[in-house]
């Protein structure tokens, strides 16, 4: 059988991985010497990373993190800052997306907290999670919109269905009794099966105040409150030292 009908065929099923391994073994001798066994390996290891290379794309695209650079290994543990290193080692498991837990990351405005999302969400992502970034003034707008134009459902699914959602800025807009449902509608859909990861200026203790309505506090706060895990940051504005670089 000719060297491109077995390319057609490899193509024809979309083995790219296999496809590239393939061509590069036609054309160098070194491989000559090796068994069938060990030839045939080489290529569906190749087939499996291009696989998982192109899920790990296509899952980051999808996230839309706020900062698409953003990684574990880059995280600035500097002293001042106050990150509890054993608690982020353990977050790094991913352990916590697959119990279904949740993430909150508190400190004042400039601190890191959306870019350490974006670090952690970047991980699950690395893990073969879904994640969906989502900065809760602009989710809000979406809302409102799909509220207008009959995409609620839509929206909602998008918002249930990934492994990890974050949303950003908690505390920041306000929220009225439309907005109070739908946020309580959002986390009641992902409660029993994915985990969130929520960034905040707001200490906890009043969450409760800025919801609003007593009876909806009670309800979103009961299902994300009690199997959550909270990093607190500290420090100097992160931008502030920035711009003093620059």
């Amino acid at each position: 059988m000719s060297f491109s009908i077995i390319s057609d065929k490899l193509r024809q099923l979309k083995f790219i991985g296999m496809l590239k391994s393939f061509e590069i073994q036609q054309h160098n001798t070194l491989y000559d010497s090796m068994s069938f066994e060990d030839r045939l390996n080489l290529l569906l290891t190749e087939e499996i990373n291009d696989r998982e290379n192109r899920k790990l794309a296509r899952l980051l695209k999808t996230a839309k993190l706020k900062y698409s650079n953003a990684c574990y290994e880059e995280i600035d543990f500097s002293p001042k800052r106050g990150l509890d290193r054993q608690l982020i080692a353990n977050l790094s498991t991913c352990n916590w997306v697959k119990n279904n837990q949740n993430l909150f990351l508190m400190g004042a405005t400039g601190c890191g907290k959306t870019w350490l999302a974006s670090a952690l969400g970047n991980l699950a992502a690395r893990n073969g999670f879904s994640v969906l970034y989502k900065r809760m003034p602009i989710l809000f707008e979406m809302l409102e919109i799909a509220h207008a134009d009959g995409s609620l459902p839509k929206l909602r699914q998008q918002l249930s269905k990934c492994d990890v959602l974050i949303l950003d800025d908690w505390g920041l807009a306000p929220l009225n009794q439309t907005t109070r449902h739908d946020l309580l509608e959002i986390i009641e859909h992902r409660s029993p099966h994915s985990a969130l990861i929520i960034t905040s200026q707001l200490p906890i203790k009043e969450w409760h105040y800025y919801i609003g309505d007593p009876t909806i506090a009670d309800a979103i706060l009961d299902r994300i409150v009690h199997k959550a895990h909270q990093v607190n940051l500290k420090g100097e504005s992160m931008r502030k030292i920035l711009n003093n670089k620059n």
